[in-house]
């Protein structure tokens, strides 16, 4: 009987380890299935720009994966028994051998009233087309406001901006937008969002959305027809409602592996993952730790399957990317432990950086068997062995 290891959600962390598992493993012993709620592979490092108006490459997943291997199911994920060894998938029921979790994240309200029913995000695609529609409708001198003041906050703006100078954008954040970055990038970003005549609410704390604005925590108001809200990510309750072991946040607490500590058939990737980096830190949820992520993952199922050495690695960074519409940006130089230096690109230079890491990032997943060569191996170990409790330190 051939391994069944299923891989949920095709972001960047799922559509990556299915397509490395494909390129590690002998067709003959595995069957590797994909589940995904939809058909497509979906760049949701460019949700801004899909919100903003321009249109974005179809990436069909069963296109993809055609002739790898990789079995696509569009379904949603609605359960997981990583006692039983299955995965409902709204009322079927789909068995594994191993599991690699990547569900990806959602947008986090914080407990803000008023989120779910009158701002808009660019968490995934059809938000972002709801914006994009959002946009279109808006009258000349309406305001958008966009709330928090990260990286996503700060992509969101620009791109915003630029793409609708009819409207007024502004954006609003509980500390310093951008406050992060080096003294360098953070002029830079200064300059941007004047150039762009972005108006910013540093050290603005939301405490409510409403339909024509939002209120603060000084009590005043923030007049907008339009809210974006970019505070942060939350993942998905699936994992904290099963029995593995989760953060405090709902997410799989991993070893250096990725496999999950309290279920050693069971590995997380992407957001969905509690994995620590360089600094001995949680690794952020990004593109830049989703990747990393899943070709480590990939690499110690494959070597635990086989008999092979397990590779020990430590995911570290290297920058920071920011766009600032299409023809500006900022890349951030920063330590293994993601913290800032002094190395700064901007301007046209940090945006074709900029763009050419992004276009890296979908190609990789466009060619799932094409970025290393083919060294499919036979299994050397049965599922039993592979899936032996784990030594806790």
């Amino acid at each position: 009987m051939k391994h069944r290891i299923v891989v949920l959600g095709a972001g960047y962390a799922g559509a990556n380890t299915a397509g490395r598992l494909a390129k590690r493993l002998h067709r003959d012993d595995i069957e590797i299935t994909l589940v995904n709620g939809d058909p497509e592979f979906v760049e949701r490092v460019r949700m801004h720009q899909l919100a903003s108006g321009q249109d974005l490459r179809l990436r069909p997943l069963s296109d993809l994966y055609a002739g790898t291997g990789v079995q696509v199911r569009t379904a949603r994920v609605t359960a997981v028994d990583v006692e039983g060894k299955t995965v409902d998938l709204g009322g079927e029921t789909l068995a594994y051998d191993t599991l690699v979790y990547a569900l990806g994240s959602a947008i986090a309200d914080h407990g803000v009233p008023g989120v779910a029913e009158h701002a808009c995000n660019v968490a995934g695609k059809q938000a972002a087309l709801r914006l994009r529609a959002r946009l279109g409708e808006a009258k000349p001198g309406e305001t958008v406001l966009i709330v928090g003041g990260g990286l996503t906050s700060i992509e969101a703006a620009t791109e915003i901006a630029e793409a609708h100078p009819d409207l007024e954008v502004a954006i609003a954040a509980r500390d310093r937008v951008g406050g992060w970055l080096s003294d360098k990038a953070q002029r830079h970003l200064r300059g941007a969002l004047d150039r762009l005549g972005i108006t910013v609410h540093d050290h603005t704390d939301i405490t409510a959305v409403e339909a024509d604005g939002v209120v603060t925590d000084a009590g005043s108001r923030i007049r907008a027809q339009v809210t974006v809200w970019t505070a942060g990510f939350t993942v998905h309750p699936i994992a904290a409602a099963s029995a593995l072991e989760v953060s405090d946040g709902g997410r799989i607490v991993v070893d250096a592996g990725m496999r999950s500590v309290s279920h050693p058939d069971v590995y997380a990737v992407g957001d969905a993952a509690l994995a620590e980096g360089a600094d001995g830190k949680p690794l952020r949820m990004s593109c830049a730790s989703a990747n990393p992520m899943a070709w480590l993952a990939a690499d110690v199922i494959a070597a635990r399957l086989t008999g092979r050495k397990v590779p020990e690695t430590t995911i570290g960074y290297s920058l920071q990317c920011i766009s600032l519409g299409r023809r500006d940006g900022i890349i951030q130089r920063v330590t293994p432990g993601d913290q800032v230096t002094s190395t700064v690109y901007t301007g046209r230079t940090a945006a074709r950086i900029k763009e050419l890491i992004c276009a890296s990032a979908a190609w990789s997943v466009s060619h799932p068997t094409m970025l290393m060569p083919s060294r499919r191996r036979h299994l050397a170990v049965t599922a039993a062995a592979e899936t032996r409790p784990l030594a806790r330190s």
